[in-house]
Order: structure tokens, then C-alpha cells, then sequence
């Protein structure tokens, strides 16, 4: 059973210690705008460094501070979420990053048009859009789980650099219905790799973005193309922002542009890898799934990475709540818990043999040897089967000696 974890502060004289940290989530930018200066300003031969700021400070200094700081499993009393949602604070801190986001856009774009900007600093320049625009897709998340027209808008304009605009849709109506079941994209599978499972979330959920769409379209009896298509909305906010960066800065920025998109569209899928990975929702008596519960992905409390991510990594809760804000998210007892936050685990997600190292003995924990109940990768099965025919359990021998003839 799962349990929200507690707190002992009354309600009524309740106050968010975090309140004034929220506004830590607008630092990644500012990262990358002061790095900007540094590389315009400073030294020539830092310059490669302020360059790659981003990076440096993702893979490398977070980390840091996230154990420095560690965990933080405070919740909101429930009686005090209302008063949390309704306050506008919350909310004008993510509209906030979407002024930042494109000013170190601008910047990054008008340093890397230079003709002596060489082409090895404009890719490091567009790795560290990269953070920027990635975060970014987070802050889409965000808004996109709101009812209002505006907050749509607000969250393609998030997604306009990485051109990830088929998120917005995917997101809220494909992922979050299909989520820790094999016909789920976005939900990585027990030995699947990241770099197998990158393409078939991509490829997968742009498919699926447009299967919604042409649905929710044909209710009304309109035609894909029309302009109503929020699809076709989103694309064309992103083709704009690229057609005035060109117009702007000319063919020099190419490199930075796709240095950019790929990145941030890799650091976030990154993140979906490590949300769901291996687990399953179980299938009823009448084939249906059984409801999204809390224990259908990992959940993380590392402070600053939370604030950084507006509590992202309370996993958990988000797919219980998916309308829930991010101030308001809980953390869960006795749910799947990821070992550190998702910044210390980039590194192990990119190359696979490490992400296996800590992570495939969690699932099978979790699921107590029962490789049935796993979601696993069917091209890897065999050789699942092997590595840990020692942590199955007898259930499973019969399979296992099966497999191995």
C-alpha cells in the first residue's frame, strides 16, 4: 500500500519553506546568460569553458549540490494544497523562464553567428542552449497539464526551439494513458537501452501526437489541416522562431541550432527513460490496465534538483495527480525511489552498462523476483534471462532453463 509521507505542521499556520527557492528553477538560464558574457567579455582562453557552461554545470556541479543539500520528503498538509494552487506566486515563476530562455537564445545565437566564433564553440554554445531549451521542455510539462488556451501557447513557446512541439499533445493525452505499459513510448523498458529506446520515444510519440490530434479533430468534424490543428499551431511557432533566428543571424548558427535541438531533446528523453524504467502496470481480469498508482514510476526528493525541475522527480504524485502543480506535489513512501536525482544520473543513463549496474536489481526487487510483472524489453529477454537467472524466482526457472537450451 502506498502512503503519503507526513508532516506535523498545523495547516492553518502553514508556510511553504521553499517558497523563496522556487526561484532557484530560473538559474539554468541565467547559467547560460552569464556564460554568455564570460565568452563574449572574458578571457580567449576560457572561452571554450563559458562556451560549454552548460554541460559543466549539469553533469558536473549539480551533482554536487544535490548531495550537499540532500533529500527533501516535507509535504503540504491537504487541507493547505488549495490555498497552494490558487496562489499566482507558483506560476509566475515558470512564465518567468520564458523571457530568460529566449534571451540566452538570442545571445547564444548572436555570439555563434560571428565569423570568429569558430565551429567547435558553436556547437559548445548550442550544447549549453541545449540545457536551457531542455529545462525547457520541462517547464512546457508544466504548463501543459493546465486547462487554460493561454498556458497552451505558453508551453509551444517552450518547446519552439527543440522544435519538440508535439510534446504538448503527446504529453498530457498519449503518455499519461498509456504510461508503464509495453504501448507507451515514452515509458523505457527492463534492458532496454537508452540509445534503443531514444529513437522509438521519438519516433514513437511524434506518431502518437498526431493519432490525438487527427482524433480530437475528426470529433469535431474537422479536417487535420485545419487551423484549429494545435499540432500545426505548435510547428508553426517553431518553424517562426527559427526562420527570424536565420533572418537575424544568418547561416552560422546552423550548427548551434541543431547542437541545440538534439541536445535538449536528448537530456529530456533522458529524463523519460529514467521515470519508468521497467515498470508495469499489471492488466485486469477484463484485459484492461489497472489505474496509474504511484508506485508506476520512481520518485526522487533531492532538494535542489526538485526546485530546479519544480519537483519533477516527485514522480509519483505527478501521475497520480496529473493536474496537480508542482508546489503542491507529495512524496510517497514504499514507491519505487531512484538512487540520487536526475542530474547524477545522465551519465549513467548515456552509457547503458552503468545504468544497468544500479538499476535492474531495483526493478527486480521491486517486484520480487517475478520477471513477469516487469516491463521488459522483448528483444533483450534472452539475454535477461541469463544475466539474472539468479534473482528470479522459482516461478520463473522453468522459462529460464527454457531460454538457456
Amino acid at each position: 500500500m502506498n502512503t503519503v509521507a507526513q508532516i506535523t505542521t498545523d495547516s492553518a499556520k502553514f508556510k511553504d519553506k521553499k517558497r523563496k527557492l522556487w526561484l532557484l528553477g530560473l538559474v539554468v538560464p541565467n547559467i547560460a546568460n552569464v556564460a554568455m558574457l564570460g565568452y563574449q567579455f572574458g578571457p580567449k582562453k576560457a572561452k571554450k569553458l563559458f562556451a560549454a557552461a552548460g554541460p559543466i554545470v549539469l553533469h558536473g556541479i549539480i551533482p554536487v549540490i544535490d548531495r550537499f543539500l540532500g533529500e527533501d520528503s516535507e509535504n503540504p498538509p491537504e487541507d493547505a494544497i488549495a490555498e497552494l494552487e490558487a496562489d499566482p506566486f507558483y506560476e509566475k515563476v515558470v512564465n518567468l523562464y520564458i523571457p530568460l530562455q529566449y534571451i540566452a537564445n538570442i545571445y547564444g545565437n548572436y555570439l555563434a553567428s560571428k565569423s570568429s566564433t569558430p565551429l567547435s564553440d558553436r556547437i559548445l554554445i548550442g550544447l549549453t542552449l541545449g540545457v536551457v531549451n531542455g529545462v525547457a521542455i520541462n517547464t512546457a510539462h508544466e504548463l501543459s497539464h493546465k486547462a487554460g488556451k493561454r498556458q497552451h501557447y505558453l508551453s509551444h513557446l517552450c518547446l519552439a526551439p527543440t522544435g519538440y512541439n508535439h510534446f504538448r499533445i503527446e504529453h498530457p493525452y498519449g503518455h499519461h494513458l498509456r504510461v508503464a505499459t509495453p504501448e507507451d513510448p515514452a515509458s523505457s523498458q527492463f534492458g532496454e537501452s537508452f540509445w534503443k529506446f531514444w529513437p522509438r520515444t521519438v519516433t514513437g510519440s511524434f506518431k502518437s501526437a498526431i493519432e490525438i490530434e487527427k482524433r480530437r479533430l475528426e470529433r469535431k468534424g474537422l479536417s487535420f489541416w485545419s487551423v484549429h490543428n494545435e499540432l500545426l499551431q505548435g510547428w508553426a511557432m517553431s518553424i517562426t522562431y527559427h526562420a527570424i533566428m536565420l533572418k537575424m543571424f544568418g547561416k552560422n548558427i546552423i550548427p548551434t541550432q541543431i547542437a541545440q535541438s538534439a541536445y535538449g531533446i536528448t537530456l529530456f528523453e533522458a529524463v523519460n527513460y529514467m521515470e519508468h524504467y521497467g515498470l508495469k502496470r499489471q492488466k485486469l481480469e477484463n484485459g484492461r490496465y489497472e489505474r496509474t498508482m504511484p508506485v508506476h514510476s520512481w520518485n526522487n526528493n533531492s532538494l535542489f534538483s526538485n526546485i530546479l525541475l519544480y519537483q519533477l522527480q516527485r514522480h509519483s504524485d505527478h501521475h497520480a495527480y496529473p493536474t496537480r502543480s508542482y508546489q503542491a506535489l507529495r512524496h510517497y513512501e514504499n514507491v519505487p525511489q531512484l538512487p540520487v536525482g536526475y542530474a547524477s544520473l545522465f551519465l549513467h543513463v548515456f552509457i547503458p552498462k552503468y545504468w544497468y549496474s544500479i538499476m535492474d536489481k531495483q526493478v527486480i526487487d521491486y517486484y520480487q523476483g517475478d520477471i513477469n510483472k516487469i516491463n521488459l524489453y522483448q528483444p533483450a529477454k534472452e539475454n535477461v534471462l541469463e544475466k539474472y537467472s539468479d534473482y528470479f524466482n522459482a516461478k520463473n526457472n522453468q522459462e529460464i532453463k527454457e531460454v538457456s537450451k
